[in-house]
This record gives structure tokens, C-alpha cells and sequence, in this order.
């Protein structure tokens, strides 16, 4: 387990740790997005994931410049997550344009929520920022209208879009464990700040709403969780 840094606090450790998986996931987002284009079947599709695309890797540079602004590195603070969310996309790499869609919806949206939830453990300027990144709906409404469509074309589609989705939570909660693991700071924070709004009782409540807002997500969709 890594230590956090002699004269660096807890918080802010937890901060840069952050601050790094999002900027990695945004940075690895843009990627995504501009790939899933060339899957896209008409050119109204290619030209609004290409637009999404351009929204992450903003969304990149503004963590990127704060990290800078408060004396840390973007690489450095990117580099522990790297292994983690490369594996998990290495293992959830979409077949079609449909399974894209979903992993963006789904297995984003599960990072999301959880990032959303540790920003309330830091401090307003870092929470707005987090709050920021993550505030972009467009992409999610999209995946929404393109799945519901498809499933109303094709209702057979549904149930293997709900496996698929399932697959999805399983690699993203072995990923989850394994930088809860790593990264000590982080992991100090979710359970100091729980324990200070009520303990395990908090710690249980903050899981009952990530898992209602994917149970929540996946009706969107039109699929069962």
C-alpha cells in the first residue's frame, strides 16, 4: 500500500488521487469517444460523438490546470491509475456501437456517481471543480435515445445489452478494490468522512445510492439491472 507523502496531509493526498483518476479518465474518455465515432452508423452520430470527444479532453485541461496551479504534476498524479483504467477498458473493449454506448452510460456513469460522492469529503474548490467535469449530460441523453431505439427496432437486443452492462459493474468494482488497495490517502478519506457523518451506517448509505442511481441508469436505458 502506498504512504502518503512525508509533510503532505491526508487530504490533500486524497486530492491530487482524485484529481488523477479523473484527469486520466477524462484524458482516456476523449479517446474512447473519437474511436466509438468510426463505429457510429450515420454521420449525425460520428459528428456528436466527435463534439463529445472535444468536451472530455477540455474537461482534461481544466484538472489538469488546477493540479498545476496547487504544485502537482499532471503525469505524476495520473500515473497510478493508468494500470487500472487501461485494464478495465482493455477488458470491456465494446464489440459494436450499441455495447460503446452502454459502457459509456453504464460504466461511466458508475465512476460518476462515485467521484461526485468522494468531492463531498473535500474542499469547495475542488468539489466545484469535480462537480464541473462531471456536469456534461449530453452524452448520457444520447446513449439513452440511440439503446431505446434499437431495443424498440430490436426488442431481442435488450437482454444482451443487460449482460453486457452486468460485465460492465463487475470489472469496474474489481478495478475499484484494487486502486482502494493502492492508494492509501484516498481510501482514509471515504472512510474518515463517513465515519464523521454517522460511520458505517453513512459508508452503507453513500453504496445504497450508487446502487439505485445505476439501477436508476440502466431503466433509462430500457434494460433491467
Amino acid at each position: 500500500m502506498s504512504e502518503t507523502p512525508a509533510g503532505e496531509s491526508t487530504e490533500r493526498a486524497a486530492v491530487v488521487d482524485l484529481l488523477g483518476v479523473l484527469a486520466y479518465g477524462q484524458l482516456i474518455a476523449f479517446e474512447r469517444l473519437a474511436d466509438d465515432a468510426r463505429l457510429a452508423p450515420t454521420l449525425l452520430d460520428k459528428a456528436a460523438l466527435g463534439g463529445m470527444a472535444v468536451a472530455e479532453y477540455q474537461h482534461f485541461e481544466l484538472i489538469e490546470r488546477h493540479l498545476r496551479k496547487i504544485g502537482v504534476d499532471p503525469v505524476l498524479a495520473m500515473a497510478p491509475f493508468v494500470t487500472p483504467l487501461d485494464d478495465f477498458h482493455d477488458l470491456t473493449a465494446p464489440s459494436d456501437w450499441l455495447e460503446g454506448l452502454v459502457k459509456a452510460f453504464v460504466g461511466d456513469g458508475i465512476g460518476t456517481d462515485f467521484y461526485r460522492e468522494v468531492s463531498t469529503f473535500l474542499d469547495d474548490e475542488t468539489q466545484a471543480l469535480v462537480v464541473e467535469v462531471l456536469s456534461d449530460e449530453r452524452h448520457a441523453q444520447f446513449a439513452i435515445d440511440r439503446v431505446r431505439a434499437a431495443i424498440e427496432a430490436d426488442p431481442a437486443v435488450a437482454g444482451r445489452l443487460a449482460l453486457w452492462a452486468r460485465r460492465l459493474v463487475g470489472e469496474a468494482l474489481v478495478q475499484a478494490q484494487r486502486v482502494a488497495v493502492d492508494r492509501e490517502a484516498l481510501t482514509a478519506l471515504i472512510v474518515g468522512g463517513a465515519a464523521g457523518a454517522g460511520g458505517l451506517v453513512e459508508l452503507g448509505r453513500m453504496l445504497a445510492r450508487l446502487t439505485e442511481a445505476h439501477t436508476k441508469r440502466m431503466a433509462q436505458l430500457g434494460l433491467r439491472a
